[in-house]
């Protein structure tokens, strides 16, 4: 059986960045079987709900791993280090849960998986990943957006 991590909003959990979930029925129901973990990478992080929207400046996540870009909240805020901690966190549970895909939020900062936002709070998108979603590729995970998800 193939086992997934999962972005906690997907499975119903009320973490995005405005308090809310998106809520994924299928998502959910894998949790509720066992055959998925689900966390939000920017709770993990310490981030709190609600929290200011932040957006990846500079590059995606590969470049925030590198040291070459920074997440940055819509105040002007420098989220990286919590942004990076909480990465670490959702590939920490990956490997103990023993999952070898990701399905998580697409354009997230953290989970988004092929396109996120500019950095430019302007909802334009540009080609890259979050932040947990480039460390989880990088560790050898297939990584999914819920957009490409098909249970």
């Amino acid at each position: 059986m193939k086992r997934f991590l999962v972005s906690a909003c997907l499975a119903g959990v009320p973490c995005r960045h405005d308090g809310r979930a998106n809520l994924v029925e299928a998502v959910a129901e894998m949790v509720a079987r066992g055959e998925a973990v689900a966390i939000c990478p920017e709770v993990a992080g310490g981030l709190p709900v609600p929290r200011v929207e932040a957006e990846v400046q500079g590059g995606s996540g590969d470049a925030i791993l590198q040291g070459r870009a920074r997440v940055v909240g819509a105040d002007g805020r420098d989220l990286t280090e919590s942004f990076l901690a909480g990465a670490h966190a959702a590939l920490r549970l990956a490997r103990a849960f023993g999952a070898t895909a990701a399905v998580l939020k697409a354009r997230s900062p953290s989970c988004g998986s092929g396109a996120i936002y500019d950095g430019t709070f302007s909802r334009k998108l540009v080609p890259g990943d979050g932040v947990a979603a480039a460390l989880l590729k990088r560790a050898g995970l297939e990584v999914m957006s819920d957009e490409e998800f098909s249970p």
